[in-house]
């Protein structure tokens, strides 16, 4: 009886593990640059980090770029959020939808950064 239990507490502890792992794992998104005019912009895209955790979308600006526009849209064009951040900073966004994204991201310059990302269930 007694090893039941115990097979039964180290099953359910296994269970409990692997769940709270998955709600605590977040993807790494990939940045890229568009639109800047031939510049090597990597430092800046190494700057800028983007993650997607569940319907959480957050992006992490690692050095002063200036105030950046944040824009999340479906891959349809249609846009969810848009909005100003100072750098260096984070910025986050909760997606209620599942579905495929765009990021992104203007700096004062005109220089854009962009990334795609999915909302899964």
């Amino acid at each position: 009886m007694n090893k039941k239990i115990i097979l039964i507490i180290c099953m359910l502890g296994a269970i409990g593990l692997s769940f709270a792992n998955n709600l605590g794992s977040k993807d790494e998104l990939t940045v890229l640059a568009i639109n800047n005019g031939g510049d090597d912009r990597t430092p800046v895209v190494g700057s800028i980090n983007a993650y997607i955790n569940g319907h959480t979308l957050s992006i992490i600006f690692s050095q002063n770029i200036g105030e950046v526009s944040v824009e999340i849209s479906t891959v349809f064009g249609v846009v969810v959020a848009i909005e100003l951040a100072e750098t260096p900073s984070g910025y986050q966004c909760y997606i209620p939808t599942v579905g495929s994204y765009l990021f992104t991201i203007t700096t004062s310059n005109g220089d854009e950064y962009y990334g795609e990302f999915e909302v899964t269930d």
